[in-house]
C-alpha cells in the first residue's frame, strides 16, 4: 500500500454526543484523502458548517504509538488529542479566547486493511473544562478507497 502521495477515500463518520441531558447524533458522508508519512497516517477531509456554505478542513492524525489527534478548522482551530485511558490537557480556541480542556479516552481502536484500502477508527471520550464534564462523545469513522 503506497500512501506517500495520498489515496482518495470515501468516508462515513457517525458521532454521538451527550451533553448534560441532551443527546445528538451527527452523520457525515464525503470524500477525503489518506496519506502516510513515515509510520503516521493522516485522514483529511472537509465538513460543511451548519450554514452549508463554509468548509471546515479536518485532519485526523493516527500515530504508530496509538495516539490520535483531530485537528479542525482555520480561524477557530481546535486540536484534540487522545490516548487510551489517559487524560490529556490541551487548549481550545474560541471567539471568546483560549480555554484549557482535557480529554479522557475511554475506548480507542483503529484497524487498517490494504486490499482494498479501508479502515475503521472508533473513539469514545469525555471532554472536561476545569474538571467539569462538558460531554461524552462516541465517534466511528469508516473509510475505503
Amino acid at each position: 500500500m503506497d500512501l506517500k502521495n495520498g489515496q482518495a477515500i470515501q468516508l462515513h463518520l457517525e458521532t454521538k454526543v451527550q451533553q448534560k441531558e441532551e443527546n445528538s447524533d451527527f452523520v457525515f458522508d464525503g470524500k477525503g484523502q489518506l496519506v502516510k508519512i513515515g509510520d503516521t497516517l493522516y485522514i483529511r477531509y472537509s465538513e460543511l458548517q451548519s450554514d452549508e456554505l463554509t468548509e471546515i478542513p479536518v485532519t485526523i492524525k493516527i500515530e504508530p504509538d496509538g495516539i490520535v489527534q483531530i485537528m479542525r478548522g482555520k480561524e477557530l482551530h481546535s486540536r484534540l488529542k487522545f490516548s487510551y485511558q489517559k487524560k490529556i490537557p490541551m487548549t481550545y480556541r474560541t471567539p471568546f479566547g483560549l480555554f484549557t480542556i482535557e480529554s479522557f479516552t475511554k475506548y480507542l481502536h483503529f484497524s487498517l486493511k490494504d486490499r482494498p484500502t479501508s479502515g475503521i477508527l472508533t473513539l469514545d471520550y469525555d471532554l472536561f473544562l476545569q474538571d467539569e464534564l462538558m460531554g461524552s462523545y462516541q465517534m466511528k469513522l469508516n473509510f475505503t478507497a
